[in-house]
């Protein structure tokens, strides 16, 4: 019989190098006792292969859920350079260009972290710079594939308060 207990439950990051998808797997399963040692391992896999993009999102991820923001901040802004090289896009989000049809691959992990960057934002207190990354998504990104919405009813309540 297969366990179905979630520290058995393996994490589908996508095509990694197995020694990279393994750090990032033992990360996983370290977040749920020992914050520390998932971002040593973390960093690890992205000191072992700083090209591959669920590097980035382990670790802004999980110094979000920790409230980390500026780490947070620091490993999405990275990350989000890094998509954008392998996307081809100029590095400055503001200089991105609709595309026809919402990437998948880079494209689409770039759009997505700048959607993180922006609930980052929010969380640092700094609406505005939140609200420019927002107004950009609503135009790279107008069916909201990437989730940008629900980040922008975040800011629309916050703006309310």
């Amino acid at each position: 019989m297969m366990e179905s207990s979630a520290e058995f439950d393996v994490i589908n990051f996508g095509s990694l190098p197995p020694p990279v998808n393994a750090l990032l797997q033992q990360g996983v399963i370290a977040y749920r006792h020992d914050h520390t040692r998932a971002d040593e391992l973390f960093r690890q896999a992205l000191q072992a292969a700083p090209a591959q993009l669920p590097v980035y999102f382990c670790l802004y991820k999980i110094h979000t859920y920790q409230g980390n923001l500026d780490e947070a901040q620091d490993a999405a802004e990275n990350g989000l350079r890094e998509a954008a090289r392998q996307a081809d896009w100029n590095a400055d989000w503001r200089q991105w260009r609709p595309q026809p049809v919402v990437p998948d691959g880079p494209g689409r992990f770039a759009l997505y972290t700048l959607k993180a960057l922006a609930f980052i934002n929010l969380r640092q207190n700094r609406p505005a710079q939140a609200r420019q990354k927002l107004d950009a998504l609503k135009i790279l990104d107008p069916a909201g594939i990437v989730g940008w919405p629900v980040v922008a009813a975040l800011a629309e309540g916050i703006d309310q308060a």
